[in-house]
């Protein structure tokens, strides 16, 4: 499994978001550098783009959130989602869950 992970959840209709395109990003003085992108599966999950550890530092996920809901022909209010967060411990796993709706999101540190 790969040291970084996400889960996304469309809270409005209930099932994982499938489909949707996401970009991880490693922040560094000179800028973003693309670690990884992909597309969530049918559960909604990427769960194995990395193989290996990576470096401590800030990290973001960019979710094309709009891009989704226009495929389903609805409207949303958030284009794109971006979630920057901090790999202290470079042992660990993180897991980064997206809860989504048409006018707003929620995220937090998962397991």
């Amino acid at each position: 499994m790969s040291p970084i992970t996400t889960h996304v959840l469309d809270i409005g209709s209930g099932k994982p978001a499938a489909g949707v395109r996401v970009v991880l990003e490693r922040i560094t003085e000179g800028g973003p550098e693309l670690m990884a992108e992909g597309a969530t599966d049918q559960d909604g999950r990427i769960t194995s783009w990395l193989s290996g550890p990576v470096d401590s530092g800030h990290y973001r996920l960019r979710f094309a959130t709009g891009d989704w809901y226009q495929k389903r022909k609805l409207d949303c209010f958030y284009p794109e989602v971006t979630i920057d967060f901090t790999v202290a411990d470079t042992d660990s796993h993180y897991h980064v869950p997206l809860l989504l709706n048409q006018w707003g999101y929620s995220t937090y540190r998962g397991s």
